[in-house]
């Protein structure tokens, strides 16, 4: 049999490969966000693909809160499961937004007053904390595979309302936007 005991467990360093990731991701959103979108492109109505990802975001948000339910009922094996449903479902999300960047071009928010600011309020604040989300997210779920658990615990602490605030925040922010697409 070839299971890992406490004995001969040796922690992997993920360090390189989150900031190698964190990086390549950042960019390349930034780099499709300044391109224009695919002249004439009509295989199918794009404005789906939007919407695709607020549902990701929704789940997202609920499995991190299940996430959250079953590590404070002890739970730990549903807290996982949970866990990477959420990552599974923002993996999702990622490669969908950058389809959609890479197809699409840029839409702007319609809206004016009150409504503009807020919309951008969210939009800004979105941004910020799912830059930020990256690696807090990957280094949070690595820690524990290396059974790094007080750590873990104290990086999630951070981590779990940011990653709360990103994926809900995302459903907001297409819910503004959507009837300028």
């Amino acid at each position: 049999m070839n299971s890992i005991t406490e004995e001969n467990f040796k922690p992997r360093n993920y360090k390189p490969a989150i900031i190698i990731l964190t990086i390549v991701l950042i960019s390349a959103i930034i780099i499709l966000l300044r391109m224009p979108g695919v002249k004439d492109f009509d295989a199918f109505d794009v404005t789906i693909l939007p919407l695709m990802n607020a549902i990701l975001n929704a789940s997202s948000f609920i499995f991190l809160l299940a996430a959250l339910v079953a590590i404070l009922k002890g739970n730990i094996k549903v807290h996982q499961r949970f866990v990477y449903a959420a990552l599974f479902s923002t993996l999702l999300f990622l490669i969908i937004y950058v389809i959609f960047h890479f197809i699409a071009s840029a839409t702007s928010f319609g809206g004016d007053g009150f409504m503009k600011i807020f919309y951008y309020f969210i939009l800004v604040t979105h941004i910020v904390f799912a830059i930020a989300n990256i690696p807090l997210m990957l280094t949070s779920v690595t820690s524990a595979w290396n059974r790094k658990y007080a750590f873990h615990k104290k990086l999630s602490r951070w981590t779990m309302p940011i990653w709360l605030y990103v994926s809900l925040s995302g459903v907001l922010v297409y819910l503004l936007i959507r009837p300028y697409y």
